[in-house]
């Protein structure tokens, strides 16, 4: 969990960490579920945790328009913690029309509070997500894994790889 997040006030009881190798092999199998929904005008990403998802996706189905949703929850100007950071969603770009015949792209759907500002701007975009918990699962179209609600979700993007000594070097 977050080293902000202190015990009784996080609904977060484990965390999962997804790697490179796994995030890519899954944007992959959900670039051919959306190659057989057929063509798509363009991909919309979710900014910021949509960007790589997308950027994948469009390099598998050949996409070249690609445009962004930008919008920050409540708190996360503040520093605060991960775990702190939902709630109200404000707006700092959006794109125009309803989304009839783009794909709209976000690396997880959590509690659903950015799916549901999306989806009332955008409601005939096809919702395309690569994880999805419980609360929010029924916002989005199409997905690859479902976690269960108490899980924090690690990106690659979120986490630092450092070396750790052998456990006979640790010592006892």
């Amino acid at each position: 969990m977050s080293e902000e997040a202190t015990p009784g006030d996080s609904p977060y009881k484990d965390e999962i960490v997804i790697s490179w190798p796994e995030l890519h092999r899954d944007a992959r199998y959900l670039s051919r579920v959306l190659h057989d929904l057929g063509e798509w005008k363009g991909i919309i990403a979710i900014t910021r945790g949509g960007l790589v998802p997308a950027a994948l996706i469009a390099r598998e189905l050949e996409i070249r328009l690609i445009d962004t949703v930008c919008l920050v929850s409540y708190g996360a100007e503040e520093g605060g913690g991960a775990e702190q950071q939902r709630g109200t969603v404000r707006w700092l770009k959006s794109v125009e029309g309803d989304g009839e015949g783009w794909l709209l792209v976000d690396d997880l759907v959590d509690t659903g509070a950015t799916a549901r500002a999306v989806r009332e701007r955008l409601p005939r975009a096809h919702f395309a997500t690569l994880y999805a918990k419980p609360q929010g699962r029924p916002l989005v179209d199409t997905f690859v894994k479902e976690f269960r609600q108490e899980k924090w979700i690690y990106f690659p993007w979120d986490i630092d790889y450092r070396f750790v000594s052998p456990i006979k070097r640790q010592g006892k």
